[in-house]
């Protein structure tokens, strides 16, 4: 169950959410409800879900939340803030253990899908794709997957002194200052798997999803937008085929 992404997060703890790009939480769960008309009493799973910003959100609306991250130092930061409603145990999210238990599932905000590229991903060129295929097979029939994706266009073109770009596997590499509590500065290295709108339409297409819609996206920003070249992220909504899910 290693990651690169748990050194990460033992270093950062709970100062993660001190980070500018999780000050648009509300308005991305907002978003998210109005979107998707989501009705009390569903069961939503957040895969990758750090320490809990989106999944205890979700819990303090109401909405029955299982959260499931590889680092046990960000779940510990996410269940003592946890509503009642929300539960959280650690998962490897490219062997997920769930099947057709879901009303929705999600990898936001670089959660997990995305993340499994680089030193994680051994020999396998697509291990992403594992991930993709689990939250598939949790959903149950008729369920939706919401999840985010780092965009390709960007990256390339924007690579910066400290970054590469891996053009086999679409990996993209930064390095980067990260910052404990007290303010110790660690200095890492972040591996993000970029992908370009129809890609995704093939892995899920793949997985028995039918794909609703592919927005551009930025923090933050989750209103319906055309893809282009310029933001940072896709965000994908997709349904679980009856077809699919009997397979």
């Amino acid at each position: 169950m290693d990651h690169w992404f748990e050194d990460l997060a033992d270093h950062m703890g709970p100062t993660y959410l001190r980070y500018s790009f999780t000050r648009g939480t509300l308005r991305e769960i907002d978003t998210l409800i109005a979107r998707l008309g989501l009705e009390p009493g569903i069961r939503i799973l957040d895969v990758g879900c750090g320490p809990g910003r989106h999944a205890n959100e979700l819990g303090r609306r109401g909405y029955e939340v299982h959260g499931v991250d590889i680092s046990e130092t960000f779940l510990e930061v996410a269940r003592a803030d946890a509503p009642e409603g929300v539960t959280y145990s650690r998962e490897d999210a490219r062997d997920l253990p769930f099947r057709g238990e879901f009303d929705l599932v999600l990898s936001i905000c670089q959660g997990a899908f995305g993340l499994a590229g680089g030193p994680a991903a051994g020999e396998r060129l697509d291990p992403d794709r594992e991930i993709l295929a689990g939250m598939a097979r949790a959903l149950k029939p008729g369920g939706t997957l919401v999840f985010t994706a780092f965009s390709a266009y960007l990256q390339v073109g924007n690579l910066l002194e400290g970054n590469d770009f891996d053009a086999l596997r679409g990996v993209h590499r930064e390095t980067t200052e990260i910052r404990d509590g007290e303010g110790t500065v660690a200095v890492t290295d972040l591996w993000t798997t970029c992908f370009t709108p129809r890609e995704l339409r093939l892995l899920c297409e793949a997985e028995g999803l039918d794909v609703r819609s592919i927005d551009a996206v930025e923090p933050g920003r989750w209103e319906p937008r055309e893809p282009d070249v310029s933001s940072p992220e896709f965000l994908v909504i997709a349904s679980a085929t009856l077809d699919a899910l009997s397979s």
